[in-house]
C-alpha cells in the first residue's frame, strides 16, 4: 500500500526506531496493518505525528479518520482506517507489548 510506503519513508527519515508493520488482515477486522515505531521523547513523538498527518495529506491527499494520545504523547495512535500507526515510547511500548499481543500476525521490520 503506498499509504504504508510514505509513513516507513518519514519514520526512519525522522528517526524513529524498532519500525515494524503487522499484517492483520486474516486475523481482525480492526484494521488491515499496525505500523508501530518507537520515538526517543515526547517531542519526538509529536514530530513523528505532526510530519505524518502533514505528508500524507500533502502528498496523499489523506486525513487522518483520528488521532489519539498527542498529549501526554506517551502512545498516539494515528488511525487510516485500513492503517493504524503506533507511536510509543520505548518504556510504554515494551509495557504494553503490542507485538506479542499479536504474535500471530506477519510481521515485517525495517532499518533505521
Amino acid at each position: 500500500m503506498e499509504i504504508i510506503e510514505h509513513i516507513i519513508k518519514i519514520l526512519i527519515d525522522k528517526k524513529a526506531s524498532n519500525i515494524l508493520l503487522l499484517d492483520l488482515r486474516k486475523l481482525s477486522p480492526i484494521a488491515d496493518y499496525f505500523l508501530i515505531a518507537t520515538a526517543n521523547s515526547i517531542p519526538h513523538a509529536q514530530a513523528l505525528c505532526d510530519d505524518i498527518e502533514l505528508r500524507i495529506k500533502q502528498d496523499l491527499g489523506i486525513l487522518p479518520h483520528h488521532i489519539e494520545g498527542y498529549n501526554p504523547a506517551q502512545w498516539i495512535l494515528i488511525d487510516y482506517i485500513d492503517v493504524v500507526v503506533h507511536i510509543f515510547l520505548k518504556e510504554i511500548r515494551e509495557f504494553y507489548g503490542l507485538e506479542r499481543l499479536w504474535g500471530d500476525a506477519p510481521q515485517k521490520r525495517y532499518a533505521e
